[in-house]
């Protein structure tokens, strides 16, 4: 059996969090030592790590928490930061190691790779590419940082930032689409847990790639491997490619 460590949540009263707590408190080899809520403050001394899914401002603010007392290590699966969020994120990651993901899916992190190489392999000029993406009605980002991970993948396949593609979200009359461009769209209803979808379209043939999350354990159970994977990290911030060894860390 590995090692005991403790272990803390935060934003624990969300749909993530509770899903979170039920996975931990299911292993033999994890103490939860703090459930915090959003705003709660916290005894950070007792987690060697805090799996945290609340909101971006939250996040940060734990983040820099962390890393002014020089631990715990972070699991970050909120959404929706601010570019100036995303270099607090960095700056707190010369401290302390964060794992930082948009989606802890084995499946969807595996997706990322083929979108990245189908991108790369289909000439940009011939092949649009549109992502969609869908929620339960509660996210309140969009689109959803999975589909921002989506659309960096295929980004990279084209050697370019999606800053510089990412087209704005279709409305009215908004004249023909331009080539090289990644399409966004969004659907927010009900109790979806999460649908992503990437297209491929050419002029003769659609390449369709795609991921359906059943069951938020599934991001539960991936958030806990990050977390027992990352309490023994070197400062830095890293994602799911690192936790899953498809990239050196």
């Amino acid at each position: 059996m590995s090692a005991i460590f403790h272990a803390g949540i935060s934003g624990y009263r969300g749909r993530m969090g509770r899903a979170v707590s039920q996975v931990l408190d299911a292993r033999e080899d994890v103490v939860v030592a703090a459930r915090i809520d959003w705003g709660d403050p916290a005894d950070l001394s007792l987690c060697d790590v805090v799996i945290d899914f609340s909101t971006a401002e939250a996040s940060v603010a734990l983040a820099q928490a962390a890393a002014e007392r020089g631990g715990p290590a972070l699991v970050i699966g909120s959404t929706g930061f601010t570019r100036e969020q995303e270099a607090q994120l960095e700056k707190a990651g010369e401290t302390i190691a964060i794992v930082k993901s948009g989606n802890f899916s084995l499946g969807v992190n595996i997706l990322i790779g083929l979108v990245q190489h189908a991108a790369q392999r289909l000439d940009a000029q011939d092949w649009d590419i549109e992502i969609t993406e869908a929620h339960h009605r509660r996210k309140i980002d969009a689109p959803s940082g999975t589909a921002l991970m989506l659309g960096e993948a295929a980004a990279e396949g084209r050697f370019s930032d999606l800053a510089d593609l990412q087209m704005k979200p279709y409305d009215g009359i908004t004249g023909e689409r331009p080539a090289g461009k990644i399409g966004f769209s969004s659907v927010r209803a009900g109790g979806i847990v999460g649908e992503h979808t990437v297209m491929f379209a050419s002029e003769d043939e659609v390449l369709t790639l795609s991921h359906s999350a059943i069951d938020r354990s599934l991001f539960a159970k991936g958030a806990v491997a990050a977390a027992a994977w990352v309490r023994t990290r070197r400062p830095g911030l890293y994602d799911m490619q690192d936790v899953l060894g498809f990239r050196q860390a």
